[in-house]
């Protein structure tokens, strides 16, 4: 049975009926006819219900059209959580074109590079957000025909309305406003027409990851997976089409064009965007537009848990989500309301996740387990070194088949190489299943750590450490020793107003940890100080940053 036979034959026991719909634009069509008067899309004074969001879709793709953008091309999005971004990309799915989520935390280095790689031929995007002039910086990767070859129209949206940027329309720069007029020139039943020609297994997204490797890579996702695997994201939260997602995630991350806008959109639920992450303003929005789901990060939990605004705010509408974190973090989630959050285990191959614990588990469960896989994933723990797949409880290379990503873009080998002979993919993340097929996520393979000869996954000291009363949050490096090869540091952030000492925790550890296990030097920091990607994860492969020379030679 294929994916797509699995998928429509679990249909029948779901709450919300799975779209017939196996393209992005079918699928926006089937939507707005069952749910016409229901809103789609909020952002700032933006209200658009699903019939409204079809019609401005077909309208974004008819101006784009008219600017000569067709099936196949690369067309870039960079922008903060703005309508646009979500108009654009639809649009561009229903053209058969393939939409590319730029970072907006990215350096002019980054920038070109992606656009340069993605071979870009048309840019949509603000003129200025936050701190980067994003006409300067592609004023400074001039000549475009030498850097960005394939470039031929840039499509800017003033952030400034009421003082919009001059543009040289000679080179090919043209107003959102402008072309939006321009629809005029191409007929609906054009890009209806475009629309039928693309096929569910067509590529409608170029993702970049945000680089574990020297440089990016390019991940292809087609159109079909995209539906599908996100509805059964969305099934495990219990979303329905009364939900109402609060949607700070940036959009050009996959946790939110691949996981949180068609989980809503599968649903007929409602996307209410932040255009970027702002705590105070987060629980202003959730509080007025009566928000149910929500997309975080563990630092943006402990940004909206920390500010003084919370107490003030009724967020009485929340109700599930996804996020990821210690069971700590995610127990900050569930304090102001968020009761059936989801945690969840995925990466941008998998369409975001590959496996979510079911909204109705009980709440201590969901703080430590991940769940079983999403329909239609297989999942297994392989031996790290022989390949092996291993029993229950043993810790392991959590490797997955099922809906996978199609290939890393112009690396065929580096495609053929994230595949084991089996065909599973290796996500390079260690985890163990129960005996009951669910799923826990114990580290990234990289950070395993060799002392004395002998594999030590840090997530186990982490967790015994964190289980200490004073202790906040832990986290668990190897630094360079001269006879065990890797020694262990700790690094620790207590409990507000609490006090904790390096002496009073290795005693701890002995009690609870073999001795090998038991760390050698005690690190104490704050979250403020902690090495975070542009997206808010934890990069613990710069932790060691934080010691001072004497802790990293042991």
């Amino acid at each position: 049975m294929g994916w797509a036979d699995l998928a429509q034959s679990l249909d029948a026991n779901m709450s919300t009926p799975l779209p017939q719909s196996r393209t992005i634009a079918a699928l926006i069509r089937e939507q707005s006819r069952r749910y016409a008067q229901q809103e789609a899309l909020v952002a700032g004074d933006v209200r658009l219900t699903y019939a409204q969001l079809h019609d401005e879709v077909l309208r974004t793709a008819r101006a784009l059209a008219a600017l000569g953008v067709r099936r196949g091309d690369h067309v870039a999005i960079l922008m903060g959580n703005r309508p646009e971004w979500v108009l654009s990309f639809l649009a561009l799915q229903q053209l058969g074109a393939v939409s590319v989520g730029l970072n907006t935390w990215a350096t002019p280095r980054e920038l070109e590079f992606a656009m340069s790689h993605a071979e870009i031929s048309c840019l949509i995007a603000v003129d200025v957000f936050r701190r980067s002039n994003y006409r300067a910086v592609l004023a400074d990767m001039a000549p475009h025909a030498q850097r960005l070859p394939k470039l031929r129209r840039t499509v800017w949206l003033s952030a400034d309305a009421a003082n919009p940027a001059q543009l040289d329309e000679s080179s090919g720069e043209i107003s959102w406003s402008d072309m939006i007029f321009g629809a005029q020139a191409v007929s609906e039943a054009q890009v209806e027409l475009a629309a039928q020609q693309v096929q569910p297994d067509d590529v409608g997204m170029l993702l970049y990851t945000s680089g574990s490797t020297a440089t990016p890579k390019g991940i292809l996702l087609q159109q079909s997976q995209w539906i599908t695997n996100s509805f059964h994201i969305g099934e495990r939260q219990h979303v329905t089409h009364q939900d109402r997602v609060w949607l700070a995630v940036s959009l050009f991350w996959s946790f939110g064009c691949v996981n949180a806008l068609p989980n809503m959109l599968t649903h007929g639920g409602c996307i209410v965007l932040q255009e970027h992450f702002d705590a105070g303003q987060a629980l202003a929005l959730i509080e007025q537009e009566r928000c149910s789901i929500v997309y975080v990060t563990p630092n943006m939990v402990q940004a909206m848990w920390d500010h003084p605004d919370r107490p003030h705010r009724n967020l009485s509408s929340l109700r599930s989500g996804a996020t990821i974190g210690t069971p700590e973090q995610l127990a900050q989630v569930v304090a102001p309301g968020a009761h059936q959050i989801c945690n969840v285990y995925g990466l941008s191959e998998t369409y975001g996740n590959c496996s979510v614990i079911d909204a109705a588990e009980p709440v201590d469960l969901r703080m430590q387990c991940v769940g079983e896989p999403l329909p239609g994933v297989t999942a297994r723990i392989c031996d790290i070194e022989t390949g092996q797949t291993l029993g229950a409880g043993m810790v392991g290379e959590i490797r997955v088949r099922g809906p996978l990503f199609l290939a890393y873009y112009k690396e065929p080998e580096k495609t053929r190489e994230s595949y084991d002979e089996d065909g599973f993919f290796r996500t390079g993340d260690l985890g163990l299943m129960d005996e009951q097929g669910r799923l826990y996520y114990r580290g990234r393979l990289k950070e395993m750590i060799k002392s004395g000869g002998i594999n030590i996954a840090p997530i186990e000291v982490e967790e015994i450490l964190m289980s200490h009363p004073r202790v906040l949050t832990a986290y668990v490096i190897g630094v360079p020793h001269p006879t065990l090869d890797e020694a262990l540091v700790a690094i620790i952030i207590a409990k507000p107003d609490m006090l904790v000492d390096a002496a009073e925790l290795k005693s701890f550890c002995q009690r609870e940890l073999s001795a090998y296990k038991v760390p050698s030097r005690f690190h104490f920091t704050t979250a403020d100080r902690l090495p975070l990607t542009t997206t808010g994860k934890l990069q613990k492969m710069k932790l060691h940053t934080l010691l001072d020379p004497q802790e990293t030679m042991l």
